[in-house]
């Protein structure tokens, strides 16, 4: 579920700040300026939340939805093809605890899911191994998200969710995560540097995020909005804006200015025919990227 803009609201049941932020929407491929971002983010760090509630009423609207495969998160169950498997790889390569051969590759990992909606991410890295702990700002979502794992024991210590925000959960988190992820959750933010800071503080030095989010092309346009939305109509009208799209360039920048080193960026292509997603070298539309935090970084970032 995306969590995004700055607005002010009524989150969990608890009021929120209002602050109004625009967010830079240009592929510049420039690297922004790191110092300034910092102390940016250190003033502001407990003074908003990123949650817009319009983007929150557009899932909470959908809560019922979540678990059904060829409902309106269809696209989003068959993006669990590629996701799954790039985050997998991607911390055992990173941290070599575990074989990739093993049924539970990602034991004593501990991962964030931002914007975990119903767990349709969530639920698949706890099979994994994984210690999971997804958040959301629509009570909705988290109802449903635990109704749907009470069903498995083996979830039963692996997987909590919490209804709060990325930056509420900063207070007691900082660096508490092994990895945090932030899937189909960029694109609904009025301000992408923000949350990517909080995604990096929230990660531990060594440690991992990973973003799959859509690029601000006009072939994105007619795809991810036109075509996804009106014509196949694979995601619910309405879902996407193209003025929140980010490019690569600018969000490995973002990563850049928080200490993060870009390990992978990769394209992904969806099939509306066959409603399955590959891996694709464009990266004009749908993309994933995976960045480590450096060691030496600190709380600060």
């Amino acid at each position: 579920m995306p969590v995004g803009a700055f607005k002010a609201g009524n989150v969990c049941g608890e009021s929120t700040f209002s602050i109004f932020s625009q967010q830079k929407t240009g592929g510049t491929g420039t690297l922004p300026h790191t110092a300034s971002i910092k102390t940016s983010m250190r003033k502001r760090r407990f003074l908003y939340t990123t949650v817009d509630e319009k983007e929150v009423a557009k899932f909470r609207s959908l809560f019922e939805s979540w678990w059904d495969v060829n409902g309106e998160f269809q696209a989003l169950h068959s993006l669990n093809d590629l996701r799954v498997p790039l985050i997998r790889d991607g911390l055992v390569n990173q941290f070599g605890s575990q074989s990739l051969v093993s049924s539970q590759p990602l034991t004593d990992t501990v991962i964030l899911d931002v914007g975990c909606g119903g767990g349709i991410l969530s639920e698949p890295l706890a099979r994994l191994g994984a210690t999971v702990t997804g958040i959301d700002a629509a009570s909705e979502n988290i109802s449903v998200a635990r109704e749907h794992a009470s069903h498995d024991p083996l979830l039963q210590k692996r997987l909590k969710y919490i209804c709060t925000t990325a930056e509420e959960l900063l207070s007691n988190e900082e660096g508490g995560f092994d990895a945090v992820v932030a899937s189909e959750v960029l694109e609904h933010v009025s301000n992408v540097e923000s949350l990517v800071a909080t995604c990096a503080q929230l990660t531990k030095p060594g440690g991992s995020v990973f973003f799959t989010t859509i690029n601000k092309t006009w072939l994105s346009y007619a795809l991810a909005v036109v075509g996804a939305e009106e014509i196949a109509r694979v995601v619910p009208s309405g879902t996407h804006d193209w003025n929140k799209f980010i490019p690569p360039q600018d969000l490995q920048g973002f990563l850049h200015a928080c200490n993060c080193q870009t390990r992978l960026v990769h394209g992904m292509i969806f099939n509306p025919v066959t409603q399955r997603w590959f891996w694709g070298t464009p990266k004009a539309c749908n993309y994933a990227i995976h960045a480590v935090k450096n060691e030496e970084a600190t709380s600060n970032t």
